[in-house]
């Protein structure tokens, strides 16, 4: 039975998610805190994470932030936010989708299933394919999910890593942000197209010398982008 760990302040909204997502077979956990909910989502215990944004101690980005840095885990961020800049954020600290209250339990149910699958599946076909990828001072392990930029070794988010990792087994080969969206994220994610020139800028950042004129990941402007 697959675990759901619940972060959510609000405990009618905390209550309603356990219920719907027990009756489809899900075994969850509840808790009310940052801090209590951080505790509980490093010990690897769960399968995915429920995470509100707006919490006591330790508010939801944060929690992303620690958690994508230390775990391999899908974390569906929940919050009564709208703007477009806070969906930006969380997408790009490494959560794997967005619910906006009020949702429909039967949605949020749904992108659970959607997202466990997903994870499954990448799994699956990790162990399939080339693990190792090194060109020009750039390691990949794909089997650790580590990444090295001249031996030193570079923190990324889930997000960032399989994007990059999905250029880097493709290389010479131009893919647009609408396919890059449709391949890591999924069309029924909650986010857009404008989250992978986030992520792409990120991954520059982190292994370019020259960001502004990079080596590994190139703009083709109109077309989208190029691992070389």
């Amino acid at each position: 039975m697959k675990k759901i760990l619940i972060i959510e302040d609000e405990k009618s909204i905390a209550e309603l998610e356990q219920d719907y997502l027990e009756i489809n077979g899900f075994h969850t956990d509840i808790v009310l805190t940052g801090d209590i909910g951080l505790q509980k989502a490093l010990t690897g215990d769960y399968d995915l994470i429920l995470l509100d944004v707006m919490l006591p101690n330790i508010d939801g980005f944060e929690i992303c932030r620690k958690v994508r840095n230390s775990i391999e885990i899908p974390i569906i961020m929940v919050t009564a936010k709208k703007e477009e800049i806070d969906k930006i954020r969380g997408l790009g600290l490494g959560a794997d989708d967005y619910l906006v209250k009020p949702f429909s339990p039967n949605e949020m149910v749904a992108r659970v299933k959607a997202h466990l699958s997903r994870y499954e599946r990448l799994s699956v076909k990790q162990h399939s394919e080339v693990q190792e990828i090194y060109t020009r001072g750039l390691y990949i392990d794909r089997s650790s999910r580590r990444v090295f930029v001249n031996n030193h070794e570079v923190t990324f988010t889930t997000k960032e890593f399989d994007v990059l990792t999905f250029l880097a087994m493709n290389p010479d080969q131009v893919f647009s942000k609408d396919h890059l969206f449709e391949r890591i994220w999924g069309y029924d994610s909650a986010g857009d197209i404008s989250t992978v020139t986030v992520h792409i800028r990120k991954i520059r950042e982190k292994i370019e010398q020259d960001p502004s004129n990079p080596e590994y990941i190139e703009t083709i402007w109109g077309a989208g982008y190029r691992f070389r």
